[in-house]
Order: structure tokens, then C-alpha cells, then sequence
């Protein structure tokens, strides 16, 4: 007899997951496809969204094998807010345009505050300007591939993508369309039609549901493709971030969730509306909720570039050698603005820097170093959340990076806040799974995914996690003309580089 599951797929940066999951909450069985984004210039990150289907299918199909599960459900999310456009056949138009780690939208923003105006944009639409906001990117689209941008009929992120593959309806929840700064009015809870009509005009921009909502269900062409069962229920998705939320319980109000991955992101539910120039006010996951959030531009991105120049040891070992280590990394501190930096700096050009330097320092000193970067940048971003009108009552650990447990103990040190850890960190595959089981089953998160540790923050290293955060704050801003010159120096390097590289293929076709 076949178990009743649930169907979970996360689009990641790095990785796609899928699990499946009973009506207990029990994992039967999960995979993962590993990918690689384009990164064509600097501060330009793009995927191909045929890769997100691609996977989707190799997913299930790997999950489905065995045979012993039916599937009465889909759950859907993806990394964003992205932009992917495409015709009215939904024929992409071009790489998809990730989200705030593309940084090509300066101009944009620039236009479009000053056509619109900053105050107003923050006041309705709850967020300022900024790398991370969809809307200013297809302006840049608009802008800069106008031939390309003629054929543009509908946008779309990693999960209503999945959705439309699977249902062949186009819908976007309202969570990630919040994102789509300046296209969503927060406080109406739709799209605000007279700017979106002059930033992407000739897109028709999709039906808003909530996250799970059902968008459709499984069109008889998917299900041959898939190996899933036609007429199953695929929910609408939303943003991996706000699904690892999810997967942890961590949408009451006061609590914050910390997700470990490729970037940080950081979500904190709020009583009522709360707005800041330097965070990202926008509607929750569920009906009913806003949010204040943040969002490091690298984390676990410069800890896999680390272990790559190390010659790819093991983590647990690279571990290890960090925590020897011990607190400061023998003198070292690193900014991690690897790819620029969203919250609460909101610097395109700011740039990664390690200082303090010696022959005597090896490599557990530098990914030690790393880890703590990421939770000064989360303390940078705490600090701002609650200067903000934010109220964090209770800190939720969730991701890979919480695997180990030198990570989460590294932030909540440098934090001094504790954080609670749930028996899942799987993340956002698991958040989609729990979403769409409520389609057919009476299922709670508590009980599906209860609270197993608690890492408590250590005083007797809190003086000097206090030091080193002063040092953080002063080393961006004393750096930060030196950062920008030298991110303006990459943009001409690369463009000699190409210039070369395009000489030397004409040579070749010459002399073949």
C-alpha cells in the first residue's frame, strides 16, 4: 500500500531540494541538484530558467522511483525576488535576473526616485529602492535590451515558474510581489497599476494569491513529464526565505528567523506596518502578517569560495580548524560584502575585506574569520530592525549552515541572542511540503517540526565580540572609498578582458 505524501521543491541559489514528506511531518526521502548562477559581469547574477524546471523534474522523478508514495499534494518555492520575463507563451526572453546580489539596477533606482520620489515609494510600498527590488530591474531590462523588452507579456520567479510548468496558470503570491518594488502597493495588497503601467509597460503582471493558495493542478502534459499524478493541487509558492519561515514556525509576531544558506536572510514578523530606508518592509507569507527584513548579500558563499581555495576539504574538518581558532581568528576580521551588500548598508559597491593579515595566520583563522562576518553583519542588521520599531522576542535557526553547530553558536556569541533550532532545518523545500499539505490535511508546524535546541549565547566572550563589532562598523566606513574605486576598477577590467578575449576569437576564425 502506498504512504500519502507531500511534494516539496525549493529553487536555491546553489541547489535545488526536494522532499517528501507524510501527514506527521516525517522526511521519507529528500534530494538535492547542485547548479551554478552566471555571473556575466560584476555585480550581474542570472540563471537560466530552464535549469529550474529541468531540476524540478530530475527531483521528482529521483523521489518518485521507488514507487511506494503517492503524491496528493505540490509545494513550490524559489530564491527572489527575481526576474524572469517572457512572451505571452511563456518562452523565456532571457536569463533570469536574481535578486538583490544583481546589482546592475543603480541607474534605475536613481530614475525611478527621482521620477516617483524615495518618500513615496518607501510610504506605499513599504520599501526603499534598492539591488533587491524586481521592479527597478525591469526597468533595466526596459532600458538597456529595449529590442528584447518589446516581446516582454508576463514575469515570473523560480516559483510561480515551477507553477506554471506544472498548471499552466500564472499567478504570483503576495509575498514575493511585495518584493517587486515600486510595482505592489502593501497597504491595498495589489499591484499599483499607474506605476506599473509606466516601469513595465506591455507585461501584463499575474493574478495575486497567497502562498497557499492552490495556483492549480497538474496538467495532464506535467504529470507525463513529472511522474506525478495528474489533478494533484500545486499550491502558489513563494520566496525561499519566507518558506524557511515557515518550515520553523517563525511567523508569530516578535519572532526573527535566521536562514544559514548562500546569503543570509533575515525575517522578523511585526505587529503592524513598520517601514525603514535601510531594511525591507513587506507582507507576510501568510495572510494577515507583515514583516521587516534583511538580507546579507554573501554568507555561505564565501565560506564554499574559502574551502574551493583551500583544495576542498571537508567541512566538519574546515570546522574544526575554526574552532581552534577560537573568537577573533587570532586577530583577523573580514568584511563580507563579497558581492556588494544589501541591508543595512544597501551598498552595490561595497567590497570584501579581510584585515589583519600575518604569514603566522592559516586557513582555520580565515573561515573562522568568515563565520564571524556573517554574524557581525546579522548583529548590523539586528541593531537596525529593532532602532527600526521591531520587536524580536525569540531568534529561529533554520538552513545547512546550522549543521555543525559552530555556526549558530559563532552568531549567537557575536549577537548575545539565543536561538531556538527545530528538529527539520531543511529549509524551504520543507516550508513548501508544510504548505501545500494544509490543502488536504489538518496538520500544525509545531507539530510537525518541534523546537530541539536552544544555542545560548556565551558571556565570557561578549566583551570581545563588542570590541570586534566596533571595528566592523569602523572598517566599512573608512574603507568605503577604497571599495568603491576598486569595484570600479573590476567593471573596466572585465571589459578589457572581453575586449581581448573577442580579438583573439576573430584571430582564430581568421587563421581557421
Amino acid at each position: 500500500m502506498k504512504v500519502s505524501a507531500v511534494l516539496g521543491v525549493d529553487i536555491g541559489t546553489s541547489s535545488s531540494k526536494g522532499v517528501l514528506v507524510d501527514v506527521d511531518g516525517r522526511v521519507l526521502r529528500s534530494s538535492t541538484r547542485a547548479h551554478e548562477v552566471s555571473r556575466p559581469r560584476p555585480g550581474w547574477v542570472e540563471m537560466d530558467a530552464d535549469v529550474w524546471w529541468q531540476e524540478f523534474v530530475s527531483l521528482t522523478r529521483d523521489l518518485l522511483a521507488p514507487g511506494d508514495v503517492e503524491v496528493v499534494a505540490v509545494g513550490v518555492s524559489g530564491m527572489g525576488p527575481c526576474v524572469l520575463l517572457t512572451d505571452a507563451a511563456n518562452v523565456p526572453l532571457r536569463p533570469a535576473i536574481l535578486y538583490g546580489v544583481d546589482t546592475r539596477s543603480t541607474d534605475q533606482i536613481a530614475q525611478l526616485n527621482e521620477r516617483f520620489g524615495a518618500d513615496e515609494i518607501l510610504r506605499r510600498c513599504g520599501s526603499a529602492l534598492s539591488s533587491q527590488a524586481a521592479g527597478a530591474k525591469v526597468a533595466w531590462v526596459a532600458e538597456n535590451e529595449p529590442d528584447l523588452y518589446q516581446r516582454a507579456r508576463r514575469l515570473f520567479m523560480p516559483s510561480s515558474w515551477l507553477a506554471v510548468k506544472l498548471t499552466d496558470e500564472y499567478v504570483l503570491d503576495h509575498h514575493s510581489a511585495s518584493q517587486c518594488t515600486p510595482l505592489y502597493d502593501t497597504d491595498d495588497h495589489d499591484w499599483y497599476h499607474p506605476w506599473a503601467a509606466e516601469i513595465a509597460p506591455g507585461v501584463v503582471l499575474p493574478p495575486l494569491r497567497w502562498p497557499g493558495d492552490v495556483a492549480g493542478r497538474v496538467t495532464a502534459e506535467a504529470a507525463a513529464v513529472t511522474g506525478l499524478p495528474a489533478g494533484v493541487p500545486v499550491i502558489t509558492g513563494t520566496i525561499d526565505a519566507w518558506s524557511e519561515a515557515i518550515s520553523v514556525g517563525a511567523q508569530g509576531v516578535g519572532d526573527l528567523m535566521l536562514m544559514y544558506g548562500t546569503t543570509m536572510f533575515l525575517v522578523h514578523t511585526v505587529a503592524a506596518r513598520v517601514t525603514d530606508p535601510s531594511l525591507w518592509g513587506t507582507v507576510g507569507a501568510l495572510p494577515g502578517t507583515r514583516n521587516l527584513a534583511g538580507g546579507l548579500a554573501t554568507s555561505g558563499a564565501i565560506t564554499a569560495w574559502l574551502r574551493e581555495l583551500f583544495g576542498s576539504p571537508d567541512y566538519p574538518d574546515l570546522l574544526r580548524l575554526a574552532e581552534a581558532s577560537g573568537p577573533g581568528a587570532r586577530g583577523l576580521l573580514m568584511l563580507p560584502y563579497f558581492a556588494g551588500e544589501r541591508t543595512p548598508i544597501l551598498d552595490p559597491q561595497a567590497r570584501g575585506i579581510l584585515a589583519g593579515l600575518t604569514v603566522s595566520h592559516d586557513r582555520g583563522d580565515l573561515y573562522r574569520a568568515a563565520l564571524e562576518a556573517t554574524g557581525l553583519g546579522v548583529r548590523h542588521n539586528i541593531e537596525t530592525i529593532e532602532a527600526s520599531g521591531g520587536d524580536i522576542r525569540r531568534v529561529v535557526a533554520v538552513g545547512g549552515g546550522t549543521q555543525g553547530g559552530l555556526w549558530t553558536q559563532i552568531v549567537s556569541d557575536v549577537t548575545g541572542r539565543a536561538q531556538v533550532i527545530p528538529a527539520q532545518t531543511i529549509g524551504a523545500s520543507y516550508g513548501a511540503a508544510f504548505l501545500a499539505a494544509q490543502t488536504g490535511w489538518t496538520v500544525s508546524i509545531e507539530a510537525w517540526n518541534p523546537v530541539t535546541e536552544v544555542c545560548e549565547p556565551r558571556a565570557e566572550f561578549a566583551a570581545d565580540y563588542d570590541e570586534l563589532y566596533g571595528l566592523y562598523r569602523e572598517l566599512y566606513t573608512s574603507s568605503k572609498r577604497v571599495a568603491h574605486a576598486l569595484a570600479a576598477r573590476q567593471v573596466r577590467f572585465l571589459g578589457a578582458a572581453r575586449t581581448d578575449a573577442s580579438k583573439e576569437q576573430r584571430n582564430e576564425g581568421v587563421a581557421s
